[in-house]
């Protein structure tokens, strides 16, 4: 395995991804799917998400994390999305499917004639109409598996939960809930029915990464937060339960000399109708997507690997890309090399981040499989 954190990963949908991995979940639970992970057998799982778990920063921050260490000593890898980011990869942990599939496409993606963030919809948008296919709870809780989100309250009905993970009976918490709260509730819900899959999570670390960077005294805090919280939940819940641990990306610092402010360079804007994404994955929205993509690849140059949306649909940047959902996704895609960021005045909020994602390093797109049960 190539442990370089800036080397390309693209994710093997269908193998090794987190669209596979409540499908994986679902084979045991006798609620169709194909267990490709090669996942213990049980009746009860438990699945924690740590957002901005990564496996290159797990490796290099392990002395703060002993309990997710000893896990990772029988555990794996899988990757991220492209882009890799919360709502593209929670949407594809939450339907199976990849990005393509979803039509989730980023942070911020065109949606009809306006541009939508995937974390906050406007009133007069709804995530049946964004992602109207039934999500992995749904099939799941159908089939008699009886379903479990443990998360903030604040997320309850918000346009990325009814998107990507309805179908589960949510139970709230507080904006940084004490641990043993996160616990109990889990705990709890485990032991309702015969078959039961419960999903937890965990957000501090994302933020911690995002406004201090990682390595940053904030982000080690929360990183051994995230462990406490892997650690109280295998010994609080029952024994027959699979506790599952993963990621939805990692992270990486971009240092102040590494920013590109697209607005300085005026023909990276001849043509474009709008930007989205984020600043290391620019989705670019043009009529002319092959005179966009030459002018961006002149001026990034190595900074950034550029693609037409049909050129990331031959990498398999997206996975199998419904035709319906296409024009979501950029027609010319910028995604950022190493620890370089496409930063955009019109996104202001995004120059006070010091780490971040989106692109295709492994620091971003691999994320730990961990397993913890009781043999």
């Amino acid at each position: 395995m190539n442990h370089n954190p800036q080397a390309p990963v693209l994710p093997p949908y269908g193998s090794g991804t987190l669209a596979d991995l409540l499908p994986s979940v679902a084979a045991h639970l006798g609620a169709g799917g194909k267990d490709v992970l090669g996942l213990p057998n049980s009746s009860r799982y438990a699945v924690l998400l740590v957002d901005g778990l990564g496996w290159e920063q797990l490796r290099q921050y392990g002395a703060e994390t002993p309990f997710l260490c000893s896990l990772a000593e029988l555990g794996t890898t899988i990757t991220s999305t492209v882009p890799s980011t919360t709502g593209t990869a929670l949407a594809s942990l939450g339907t199976g499917l990849p990005p393509g599939g979803h039509g989730i496409a980023g942070f911020s993606f065109r949606f009809g004639t306006k541009k939508l963030n995937a974390l906050q919809y406007p009133k007069n948008v709804s995530g049946y109409d964004v992602q109207p296919q039934l999500t992995a709870f749904e099939r799941m809780s159908q089939a008699g598996v009886t379903c479990y989100s443990v998360t903030q309250e604040q997320f309850l009905g918000s346009g990325l939960t009814t998107s990507a993970l309805r179908g589960a009976s949510f139970l709230g918490t507080s904006k940084n809930p004490p641990l043993a709260r996160q616990v109990e509730l889990a705990a709890e819900a485990a032991e309702v029915g015969k078959l039961s899959l419960v999903y937890v999570y965990e957000s501090r670390l994302d933020h911690a990464g995002h406004r201090h960077g990682v390595g940053s005294a904030e982000w080690l805090a929360a990183l051994r937060l995230a462990d406490g919280l892997a650690q109280g939940l295998f010994q609080q819940l029952p024994d027959d339960v699979i506790l599952i641990v993963t990621g939805d990306h990692g992270m990486v610092n971009v240092p102040p000399g590494r920013r590109v402010l697209i607005e300085d360079h005026p023909e990276l804007l001849d043509g474009v109708d709008m930007l989205a994404g984020e600043a290391r994955l620019r989705h670019v929205y043009t009529l002319e997507p092959e005179k966009a993509a030459r002018a961006w690849r002149r001026v990034l140059g190595a900074r950034a690997q550029v693609a037409t949306r049909e050129q990331a649909r031959e990498l398999g940047w997206f996975g199998e890309l419904n035709p319906r959902l296409a024009d979501r996704f950029g027609d010319v895609i910028a995604a950022a090399n190493e620890d370089w960021a496409l930063l955009t005045s019109k996104m202001p909020r995004e120059h006070k981040l010091v780490g971040m994602h989106g692109s295709l390093t492994a620091a971003e797109m691999r994320v730990p499989l961990l397993v913890g049960h009781f043999a």
